[in-house]
């Protein structure tokens, strides 16, 4: 793949982690099934025109199978009860437990990185040093068994 084939590819992975945000958002608010949601995404939203759908899909619907798994591995990370997030904190984090545990191949900066963007992009002002500190310290234990 060249250099640029690969920002291009990226930069779909990145537009699919927005929209799985704001997908993983909606499902937590009214609980609807998440085939629906993503059937909605894909045939109403625009911005999911130049993202990687493919993974859009894969890890809404990984997101959703392995909801308590996820919630279990955040669990041990929080300072509060989940329920307690906001839900763009909690999709944020749910995004980035899912690509700790089921995305072995991605290394931990990124999914860290992508996770703190997320938050700043939309999440409350400071959201992002809250994210930013549960999921490293899950990487820690994760992937790094410590």
């Amino acid at each position: 793949m060249s250099a640029n084939e690969n920002s291009r590819s990226m930069g779909a992975r990145v537009r699919a982690r927005r929209s799985a945000v704001q997908a993983l958002y909606q499902w937590f608010l009214t609980e609807r099934p998440m085939t629906e949601i993503i059937t909605e995404f894909e045939h109403e939203r625009k911005e999911l025109k130049k993202a990687d759908g493919d993974y859009f899909r894969d890890i809404l619907a990984g997101s959703a199978r392995n909801s308590v798994a996820i919630n279990d591995a955040l669990t041990p990370f929080l300072d509060r009860a989940l329920h307690e997030l906001d839900p763009v904190t909690r999709a944020v984090l749910h995004l980035g437990m899912y690509e700790l545990k089921y995305q072995p191949v991605l290394p931990c900066r990124v999914i860290l990185n992508e996770a703190v963007e997320l938050a700043k992009l939309f999440g409350a002002e400071d959201s992002y040093k809250y994210i930013n500190g549960v999921l490293d310290q899950a990487a820690q234990r994760l992937r790094l068994g410590g």
